[in-house]
């Protein structure tokens, strides 16, 4: 089962991060420069980006790094698909590492059954992490909702599942992937992390994905790289002139008792108002846990320029 739902019955949210930086575990150097930019997840990657002869001295440096992170809890390991004997040393180093991240990042997961399997392994050495699934398999696409329903967040992988169906990385392609995350999010409150960016020399493909994604109903996106991290964050982080709309939706809704009222010329009505607390709920959420020294929600994302903090 999850850890805590993205949001109970109370109209509490668990805080979805918005940006994740993807670093390569190569030198403890350059992990540690990444915390230097502004993302709301630090992730340390173990798997496609390690050399297999490398994999040994990365998780070294993994280890290192999460003992000298300033936010653990806001640091994701990524770690070798599940089933592979890279997999067994990537939990027993995150088992004995006296510092725990606070996500850790499945690969290549077909079922729910692994994500299941994941989460008791680590429980039964006292660590409960976040569980992302990437969705990179036509497997995992097809066992989507029990893959949701089992974690706590699902990233798109786009160049794995592209090579799997023998087409190119295309919004066409990828379309109906997308389309079933989002809707096996929306059923078991999941959080949907879009995939990266490869056409980094083209800042109007980022921009024109983060739209598409956000019209979906994805929260966050992957980069690989930190130049990318200014239009992630002003794109899906909570947005302080969204939010004061929400606020007032809510209130105008209230305010006609659960009924139908007129805001700036507009009808709202009750759909309005739940989809007005959830964004409110978990926009206070994400400033809560990701905020930084913003304080709340009015601030953020506003100094984001080239990721820089």
């Amino acid at each position: 089962m999850k850890v805590t739902p993205p949001l109970t019955p109370t109209g509490t949210a668990r805080a979805i991060p918005r940006s994740i930086l993807y670093t390569p575990a190569l030198s403890l150097d350059r992990v540690v420069k990444a915390w230097s930019y502004d993302a709301d997840v630090h992730l340390i990657d173990l798997e496609d980006a390690i050399p297999p002869q490398r994999k040994p001295a990365a998780r070294s440096v993994c280890r290192a790094a999460l003992e000298k992170a300033p936010e653990p809890a806001n640091a994701a390991v990524r770690v070798n698909e599940l089933g592979t004997a890279e997999a067994v040393h990537d939990l027993a180093m995150l088992i004995e590492c006296p510092v725990k991240p606070g996500f850790v990042v499945m690969t290549m997961v077909k079922s729910a059954v692994e994500v299941a399997l994941m989460r008791d392994t680590l429980a039964s050495a006292g660590t409960r992490p976040e569980i992302y699934a990437t969705v990179e398999t036509p497997a995992a696409v097809a066992d989507i909702d029990a893959i949701a329903a089992a974690a706590d967040g699902l990233i798109l992988g786009s160049a794995d599942l592209a090579a799997a169906l023998g087409i190119d990385i295309t919004w066409a392609g990828l379309l109906a992937a997308r389309q079933a995350m989002a809707l096996a999010g929306a059923r078991y409150g999941t959080a949907l992390i879009d995939t990266a960016n490869f056409r980094l020399a083209e800042p109007e493909a980022l921009a024109e994905e983060l739209g598409r994604v956000r019209e979906l109903g994805f929260h966050g996106k992957v980069t690989v790289h930190p130049s990318e991290l200014g239009a992630i964050n002003r794109a899906l982080r909570p947005d302080p002139a969204g939010l004061r709309l929400a606020r007032r939706v809510s209130e105008a809704v209230r305010a006609a008792d659960g009924g139908i009222a007129v805001l700036d010329g507009n009808m709202v009505g009750p759909p309005f108002a739940r989809m007005a607390q959830a964004t409110v709920a978990r926009g206070d959420a994400w400033a809560q846990r990701f905020g930084g020294d913003s304080g709340d929600s009015g601030g953020i994302g506003e100094e984001a320029g080239d990721g820089r903090r």
